[in-house]
């Protein structure tokens, strides 16, 4: 048996294998190298009962991570992996962006693939290695066309007072406005990028109203333009998506892609949904 692993740092779902048979999903918190011990790494594996029950079942594991590009991080990783699973023969960790492209381009085919979620990244698969065109600055410089954005522009339309009062009433009706309260999850809580990202549910239900359809072209025609049109060959290859953002709301994106010649590739809400197929191969 084997597992596939894709962890953040806040969760990581474990996808048991066994003769490219799925058998179940299984959660632990999220494991970062990054910021993690080899000891915390490894208790936080053992904390799931039904994964320490298969600790010695388990031969291979793939592990795709946030905070997995270094050597150091990878080794650190490896030992927490080695710890728990006394009798893999295999380990493969790479970093989660391989994730999103295995999922998406898992006949390992070139593309371009985009990760529209709480926050925003764009790289380009040769079929071989990962390029990254453009270095994120995360969600206070960057992060366009991702939850985080669109909660911020639902803020400011709203306190700009751009936002239309029937809009305006809904938004009050569902969320707490209260500028103190706005203030002090921005500035005093942990987080502040995935409280931007709790506003995208009222865009997705209200997304047919024309002030937000305008607002869904004009961050994804951003994206398009500053992101997947840095590599060269853009209207030659696919373009995938992963994330809850882009899965969500893939009808306007199709729409604005075939506008601007792009070949629409596949969409997934979660790599594994994609990672799955990958390593039935």
């Amino acid at each position: 048996m084997k597992f596939v692993v894709d962890s953040g740092s806040t969760k990581a779902d474990w996808l048991l294998f066994n003769n490219k048979q799925n058998l179940g999903v299984y959660n632990t918190l999220g494991l970062n190298p990054e910021v993690l011990t080899t000891s915390v790494l490894t208790e936080r594996i053992l904390c799931n009962e039904e994964i320490a029950n298969l600790r010695t079942a388990i031969k291979e594991v793939y592990f795709y991570g946030s905070g997995c590009s270094t050597p150091h991080s990878k080794e650190t990783m490896l030992q927490a992996l080695k710890n728990v699973f006394e009798n893999a023969v295999f380990f493969k960790i790479l970093e989660d962006t391989y994730a999103a492209v295995y999922a998406t381009c898992a006949d390992l085919q070139p593309g371009i693939v985009c990760i529209n979620g709480t926050g925003s990244n764009c790289s380009y698969f040769n079929g071989n290695t990962v390029e990254q065109a453009v270095e994120s600055l995360g969600y206070l410089a960057m992060d366009d066309c991702s939850g985080v954005e669109f909660g911020r522009n639902l803020i400011r339309a709203y306190y700009f007072n751009s936002m239309p009062k029937d809009l305006k009433s809904k938004f009050e009706e569902d969320y707490n406005l209260d500028a103190d309260f706005i203030k002090r999850n921005f500035y005093k809580e942990p987080n502040p990028n995935a409280y931007l990202a709790s506003f995208l549910p009222f865009l997705i239900a209200n997304k047919q109203h024309d002030f937000l359809q305008e607002m869904i072209t004009k961050s994804f025609q951003f994206f398009i333009d500053h992101y997947i049109k840095q590599y060269e060959n853009y209207l030659k290859v696919p373009v995938h998506f992963i994330g809850s953002t882009a899965y969500l709301l893939q009808d306007e994106f199709k729409r604005i892609l075939e506008k601007n010649n792009l070949k629409a590739g596949v969409f997934f809400q979660k790599p594994l949904d994609g990672l799955i197929e990958f390593h039935k191969k």
